[in-house]
């Protein structure tokens, strides 16, 4: 098992690559490095061997993928999680690690925008979506993280071999985010100095696809992890137009005594049975998710029990 474990996940970034390596191994030396090659074209994991890293390889296209066999194929005590663009200084590491080995952190996030996060970013599109998701989990959460798509993170031994990767690209961030919420995990924000990429260097984010599908995970994991909550939400906007639907129809009855309108008497009653059956429905799920965080927590004991085992090994 590797003291600290710094993983790199890397598609096309010939042109950073070798500092990123050779900065985390000044900052890091006890640190194993490792560059998961994600079919780059440009001789990305060439550089990245010869710069002292161990290079691995994943055929799946996406961070996310990436980040699944990462998790799987590594043990440490404490992982660092950082890209190959140079937009993470390795400076900050330590205290990333710190958290993790001293203070039991079982998530640190790197915290770009409460620094140089909206001097540096020259994309206004992406500092406003950065901003909107992090209000928007902290909202439904009620938590207090400070930049939810930071691509520089810390992780215990227990998070890494607990955490179900489901998200295929760039919306890995916020799913790892809205995990550690929902399981109580322990959480910190460490502010870190954050620079744009060099010149000559392309961003692989796409401002508008890679962010429909970022607030697609958040309402998708908010139903799976909250469901009691989504599930009273629609009932609550199916009632709303049940009751629309129900107005008309009762001011005809009060004044004739009549249902003249019967369409409109039908909708009404199929959206009050719809949010009733939402509501219900919400119930049900609600119960099975206590059940599975009760699970969760049993399992945490299990990976806790074989950490202790593979340090003492």
């Amino acid at each position: 098992m590797d003291k600290i474990a710094v993983l790199i996940p890397c598609y096309n970034e010939s042109k950073t690559i070798k500092k990123v390596v050779e900065d985390f191994k000044r900052e890091l030396p006890e640190a194993a490095i490792y560059v998961y090659d994600n079919n780059s074209t440009d001789g990305t994991d060439k550089i990245a061997m010869d710069a002292g890293a161990i290079v691995r390889y994943e055929r799946r296209q996406g961070k996310g993928n990436v980040i699944r066999s990462m998790f799987r194929d590594i043990d440490a005590e404490c992982y660092i999680m950082t890209d190959g663009d140079d937009t993470y200084p390795a400076e900050e590491a330590k205290k990333l690690c710190e958290a993790v080995l001293e203070r039991n952190a079982d998530m640190v996030i790197g915290d770009r925008l409460s620094a140089t996060y909206f001097t540096e970013n020259k994309r206004p599109f992406h500092n406003f979506g950065n901003v909107l998701v992090r209000k928007l989990i902290n909202m439904i959460y009620k938590s207090e993280i400070r930049d939810v798509m930071t691509g520089y993170r810390a992780f215990s031994y227990q998070f890494v071999k607990t955490f179900p990767v489901l998200s295929k690209g760039f919306e890995i961030e916020t799913e790892m985010t809205i995990h550690t919420l929902d399981k109580n995990m322990r959480v910190e924000n460490i502010p870190i100095e954050y620079r744009d990429r060099p010149q000559g260097s392309e961003s692989k984010l796409s401002t508008y696809s890679d962010g429909f599908k970022v607030l697609k995970t958040i309402v998708s994991l908010y139903k799976n992890y909250r469901p009691f909550s989504f599930f009273c939400q629609v009932a609550l906007i199916l009632a709303i137009i049940g009751i629309l639907f129900l107005t008309p129809v009762l001011i005809d009855y009060v004044k004739t005594g009549l249902v003249p309108k019967m369409p409109s008497f039908v909708a009404c009653v199929f959206f009050f049975m719809c949010a009733v059956q939402s509501f219900f429905g919400g119930m049900i799920l609600q119960t099975i998710v206590k059940k599975n965080r009760q699970d969760f927590e049993i399992k945490l004991n299990e990976y806790a029990d074989k950490y202790k085992y593979l340090n003492n090994k």
